[in-house]
């Protein structure tokens, strides 16, 4: 090095940009059935090679094979599919509808349904999870009602968080799903101190979070992980990588400096990267991590190798920052196809039963989206009342708060006998 030589600072760019080709063969991935599983007592050093290749069951001709194969039965792969093709019909239903100027924002999560899907099932019911807003097919999964899930977003006289949520940050203690929160990376604290928690109690439920590849670069998900690891709690953290956050690829993130998976390591966690696009591969990683902080081994990092399809939200135009067939290249495919042809090659789905059932799906969104709108909608109402900012606050409401409430009734009052006698 000579005193001439400067420095310079690296700036990451992403890979393909509008105009360009994708080539998505610099990943260099491995088969299907190559990771070997190991047991869920195994120590975290043992783990080490899962977090930099990739756990797949499903091969190119749809056939599951390899140590990490859940042998899941015909029904629950039905059930499955149902919720994918659910999920995906949901959000094209809901993404009309912002459209039509029916809600202000939507967000959908294409390509990404067997993560949600296949976690929800190989999760308990009373397990907590902590998703981000494209965890939907988790409610789907859980049998949530859709018309629930779309009078929120419709914020209308149906809404049980009245209308003081973005739409798509649902919220269900019943189905096992924490409210979402706007402001990014804190699923992960918070579902590792309810896993605390739940430990601290002796309980048996564990707690899973969500967060994408953009928002692990958050101070929170680092904080979390701090956590989870010192106090060995029973916590799935899980770390979807679709490769974009709304306008930066992952590798600003630091994804192309190491796999988001090999960030357990120094944390002393296993770290494992699976297909996201193989919903056999998504369900026994989970399984396998659920198990293991289930039995007191501690937490898990799992990173969901997918890609978002759709545009970021119904605010993003994704073509500004990305090739406009880019997904088209992306060597996963279709997670609602592949499980498709994996359930057609053990001769337990045929094509017509498919079409069947996708005519059966559409129609049961149709339904619960009219029934939905017929509580109203963002643009027209009814919406609820003023009063009810003052509710839902304190188990019991504070005196200032009462006066606060009684002063509203009395301007409202005032208000309304005004415009009475104007009619008169």
């Amino acid at each position: 090095m000579t005193k001439k030589t400067t420095l310079s600072l690296h700036i990451p760019e992403a890979r393909f940009r509008p105009g360009d080709t994708p080539d998505f063969s610099y990943l260099n991935l491995p088969g299907a059935g190559e990771a070997q599983r190991p047991p869920v007592t195994a120590v975290a050093s043992e783990t080490r090679d899962l977090a930099f290749g990739l756990v797949r069951v499903l091969d190119d001709e749809g056939k599951a094979v390899g140590p990490w194969d859940p042998k899941l039965d015909a029904d629950t792969l039905r059930r499955a599919l149902r919720a994918m093709m659910l999920t995906r019909y949901f959000d094209d239903q809901m993404f009309k509808a912002q459209r039509q100027g029916k809600t202000s924002f939507y967000m959908k999560c294409t390509g990404e349904e067997a993560v949600a899907v296949g976690q929800a099932l190989a999760l308990e019911a009373g397990d907590m999870c902590f998703p981000t807003y494209r965890q939907q097919g988790l409610l789907v999964a859980r049998n949530w009602p859709l018309t629930d899930m779309m009078s929120q977003i419709y914020s209308n006289g149906q809404d049980r968080l009245k209308g003081r949520q973005l739409p798509v940050l649902y919220s269900a203690k019943e189905a096992g799903f924490f409210s979402i929160s706007g402001n990014l990376a804190t699923q992960v604290p918070q579902a590792v101190g309810w896993a605390m928690a739940s430990a601290y109690k002796r309980d048996r439920r564990i707690a899973a979070a969500w967060i994408g590849d953009g928002s692990s670069a958050e101070g929170d998900f680092h904080h979390g992980m701090v956590f989870a690891s010192v106090y060995h709690a029973p916590v799935l953290i899980n770390l979807v990588n679709n490769q974009w956050a709304i306008s930066s690829s992952q590798g600003v993130a630091g994804g192309e400096e190491a796999t988001f998976a090999s960030r357990a390591i120094g944390f002393g966690m296993p770290g494992i990267r699976v297909d996201g696009n193989d919903l056999l591969a998504v369900y026994a990683v989970t399984r396998w991590a659920a198990e293991r902080a289930r039995s007191n081994h501690g937490p898990t990092l799992i990173e969901l190798f997918t890609y978002r399809v759709a545009a970021h939200s119904t605010s993003d135009d994704p073509g500004r920052y990305r090739p406009g067939d880019e997904e088209k290249y992306w060597p996963f495919g279709d997670p609602v196809e592949r499980l498709k042809r994996h359930l057609i090659g053990l001769g337990e789905w045929n094509e017509e039963r498919h079409q069947a059932q996708a005519k059966e799906l559409q129609a049961e969104v149709k339904a619960a989206n009219a029934e939905a709108q017929r509580h109203g909608i963002l643009s027209d109402g009814p919406h609820h009342g003023t009063e009810t900012m003052f509710e839902d606050v304190f188990k019991e409401m504070p005196w200032h708060l009462k006066e606060q409430l009684a002063e509203l009734n009395r301007f409202e009052a005032t208000k309304d006998a005004a415009h009475k006698k104007e009619g008169e």
